[in-house]
Order: structure tokens, then sequence, then C-alpha cells
């Protein structure tokens, strides 16, 4: 019996991450890649284009179950590989709701699970109409693609959305609405479950945002109480049950001015939410991921320390990679763990993270932060 054969469609970090987790999950992993020069190059065994059902059922053809990097593989070339018997995990029937977050909307609701006021917009007299009702300001939203704050835009009036409006169709023929949330902060509850439906959550995590993109990660979530952690682990639990979840599951959240946890999107594999896990966590993310999809026991998720800090490295242009800074990092910041990504540099673009675990909060956040600064200026 060999090692169970584990393949990530996608090329990018998170794949790159879940290689390096590999040998921990007892998995024998590759990648189909998109392009020759991805980020999780030492993995790639095949380099296609994942939309070609054909490059994928000869990738599929070297593995016993196929996982995922992202979430944008056509749910028809899934279902040709489930026809086939072929595993795929997390299912197609759960990962449509990851691609179409109306669809998400529409599910979620009928669990009866805390969401921000929503509505299917199909005419500029349903956004009128919704904008009204909720105050005269509305998130507006691509039911499809988006990340990363991409498809997504605050809007007072149906000239703020001419544009989706106007090309409706190429969204599924809907767009959607929500309520713009005054929120204290946003949070993200990472889990998994496995092919037998064991089910182990992390700490519930707080998230900060710049432009959109997240920027620090603070695990666990300062100042929560017992309640506010059971709840996001029960609203966690009860998504990747109702919708047949295995692997990584990322509930992002918003904890409102009022009170209210509200769920805002989904994300079903490893997430950027989670890096902390792979220093602060008895198990991070990509070894636990693998080991659901591949339907091993899955491993403690405690943290190592009373808390981790995550900083994302994000492009400030096209030259600056991080890597010429490392050293200088850290030798001045001795307890900080560094990460790059292997990709070409781009403004705005997740290029790598730096992981700080300490029991002093303070002390940890200071850390990252000053051994990102090194990292970007370089002195």
């Amino acid at each position: 019996m060999h090692n169970p054969r584990v393949g990530a469609i996608g090329g990018g970090q998170l794949a790159r991450m879940m290689g390096d987790a590999a040998a921990a999950a007892k998995v024998e992993f590759s990648v189909l890649a998109e392009v020759a020069e991805s980020s999780a190059k030492a993995f790639a065994s095949t380099v296609g284009d994942y939309n070609q059902l054909s490059v994928v059922e000869r990738f599929a053809e070297t593995v016993d179950v196929i996982t995922f990097d992202h979430e944008h593989v056509p749910l028809e070339v899934l279902h040709s590989l489930e026809a086939a018997s072929v595993s795929v995990q997390p299912p197609s029937k759960a990962l449509a709701f990851a691609q179409n977050k109306l669809k998400m909307r529409q599910r979620l609701s009928a669990l009866n699970l805390p969401m921000p006021v929503w509505r299917e917009i199909k005419t500029a007299d349903d956004l009128t109409e919704f904008i009204g009702s909720v105050g005269g300001v509305a998130i507006l939203k691509t039911p499809i693609g988006g990340y990363d704050g991409k498809g997504v835009r605050v809007v007072h009036s149906v000239a703020d959305a001419k544009d989706w409006l106007d090309n409706i169709y190429d969204f599924g023929g809907s767009l959607l609405a929500e309520e713009k949330v005054d929120f204290v902060r946003e949070l993200a509850q990472l889990s998994a479950r496995n092919t037998n439906a064991e089910f182990a959550a992390w700490p519930l995590v707080e998230t900060r945002q710049v432009d959109g993109v997240c920027a620090v990660v603070i695990a666990p979530a300062p100042n929560s109480i017992s309640e506010m952690l059971e709840r996001c682990e029960q609203i966690a639990r009860a998504i990747a049950e109702d919708l047949g979840v295995t692997g990584v599951l990322a509930v992002e959240m918003f904890e409102a001015r009022d009170g209210r946890i509200l769920i805002n999107e989904l994300a079903m594999r490893p997430h950027n939410s989670g890096h902390f896990s792979i220093e602060g966590s008895a198990t991070s993310q990509f070894e636990q991921h693998l080991r659901a999809v591949a339907g091993l026991p899955l491993g403690p998720t405690n943290l190592l320390a009373g808390h981790a800090v995550m900083v994302n490295l994000l492009g400030t242009g096209d030259t600056n990679t991080f890597v010429e800074h490392f050293a200088l990092a850290a030798e001045r910041h001795p307890a900080v763990h560094l990460h790059a990504y292997g990709k070409a540099a781009r403004k705005g673009r997740k290029m790598g993270h730096v992981t700080v675990v300490d029991d002093d909060l303070d002390f940890a956040l200071a850390e990252a932060n000053a051994a990102a600064a090194v990292l970007l200026q370089g002195n």
C-alpha cells in the first residue's frame, strides 16, 4: 500500500505550502500548474489549462484524490471527473457554493445562519429598491469571480453600477446586493472536515484588511468571549456538514457594532487567514487539508503559544520580491518566521508572509510588523 496520492489543481502559494506539508501529512503530493514558473513549480507534475477536461483527466490518472489551490475549476469539469469515479475533495456539490456568492447566500439562508441583509439583483429597479431599504448605501458584488476586494463595490445609486447592470449576463444574469455592515472587526473561523465526517476547528482569528486585502491575522481573536467562540465554531460546523465540505473551510465573518456575527464569504481550501497555523498550531492548515481530503485522521488544532500573528507581504512594484532582505530581517528579528512564495513582483500581490508566535501579543505584533518593514524597505 502506498501513501495516498493527492493532486492539487492550481500552482499558487497555497499549493506550494501544501507541498511543504505533504511529508508530515504522510501523502504523496503533486500539482497541476497553469504555467511552468508557478509558485508551486517544485511540485508540478503537469502544466496545462485546468479548464480543459482532457488536461485534468490526464492529471487525475496520476493521483488518488483531486483537491484545489483555488475555487475556479469549472463545475462541468469536476462533474465529469466524479462521473468517472475520481475522488474530488471538496466535491463539486460543495464547491458550487464557494464559486457563486449568490448560491451561497441562498443556501445559508435556508439553514437560518446569520448573514447581512441581502437580495438578488436582476434589474436597476431591484437595486434602487434595495439601496433604499438599507439606508441609502449598499455593497454590490458579482456572484462569480472576484477576490481580495475585486468584484465588490460600494453603491449609492444605480449610476454606481451601470456597467455591471449593462453587462449583467456576464455574471450569470444576477448581481448580489448586501447591507453595508457597520462592523467592529472582521473575523475568520478555520476548520477542517475529512471524508469520514471528522471535524476539527482552530481558534477564531481576527483579520485586518488594507484596501480589501488581508494584511494582518491575530490568533486567537483578542477579547472574544466564550459564547462568541462557540457560536463561530458552530457556524463553521453547520456549513461544513450541510454542504458536505471536505478539507479546510474558512468562514469569513463580521462582528457588527450591534453585536451580530454575520457570515461574509466562504473558502473551501487553505486560506490566508490560516497561515499562522504553520508555526502557531499543532497541525497546520496545509497538513490538515491533505489529511482531510485523503481520508486520514485529523490532527490537533491547539495553539503552541498564547498568540500567533501573521503579516502579509504585499508587492509594492515590479522589483521587490522581499527575498533580498530576508537575511537582514532574520538578523534583526530572530523570533520571526519568514515565508516567500516565489512569485514575480507586482503591486498589491501577496508575495509572502511573516509569523511570530509568542505568549505576549504586543511583542508578537510589534516584531511581525517590524520585520515586514525591513523586508519592504531593506533598512
